[in-house]
């Protein structure tokens, strides 16, 4: 189930302009990673001020800017190992960032909101902990739903717009998280199962 990450193609076309002024201009991937996490510590000073229309767009930048950074580096042939360290770094900061500002705006309701936010905020964790875990071990580094960060963006917006359904939005951050996490620990288990072919 990959959820909204399955549009990621359509989205990287769009942003086909971006990356070939970028190629041209000879811009560093690192820079890509660096506005996404500028755009997720807007968003999140947005989402504790409760404006959720303005948060919308700065977590759309999020997402940009952790799409363009892989995308640049494969256009310039500069992909490397550190890279792909600093985009896992950048998105798991973005989404602290973002999670911190929810977490200030259901602090202003409730303390049962904000309560449930914190565990959310925890529990958003589990699929990239268990895609990373899982790529450790030498199984395919797994994205997508069904509530992956796409989702997660999202959902947090919902929250912020709403603030009596911030209990049941993390509610089910909380569930979808889990099922993620163990979806993807599912497939990466077959993976790592399936006997390896040996060349005669």
């Amino acid at each position: 189930m990959q959820g909204l990450y399955a549009l990621k193609p359509w989205y990287t076309r769009r942003l086909n302009g971006v990356v070939d002024a970028a190629v041209s201009r000879g811009f560093s991937p690192d820079l890509f990673t660096a506005v996404g996490i500028v755009g997720a510590a807007m968003a999140g000073v947005a989402l504790g001020l409760g404006w959720w229309w303005l948060a919308l767009p700065l977590l759309a930048l999020r997402l940009a800017g952790a799409n363009l950074d892989g995308a640049v580096a494969r256009a310039r042939g500069v992909s490397r190992p550190w890279g792909f360290v600093l985009n896992e770094i950048g998105d798991r900061f973005g989404d602290l960032l973002m999670w911190a500002g929810l977490a200030w705006w259901a602090a202003q309701h409730s303390t049962n909101a904000l309560v449930w936010v914190l565990v959310a905020t925890v529990a958003a964790t589990l699929p990239t902990f268990a895609s990373l875990s899982a790529a450790g071990a030498g199984a395919t580094r797994r994205n997508g739903g069904p509530l992956g960060k796409t989702e997660r963006c999202l959902l947090v917006v919902v929250g912020c717009a709403v603030p009596t359904w911030l209990v049941g939005v993390s509610a089910v951050v909380v569930a979808g998280s889990v099922l993620t996490a163990a979806l993807r620990l599912r497939s990466a288990h077959r993976e790592l199962r399936a006997p390896v072919e040996v060349a005669p």
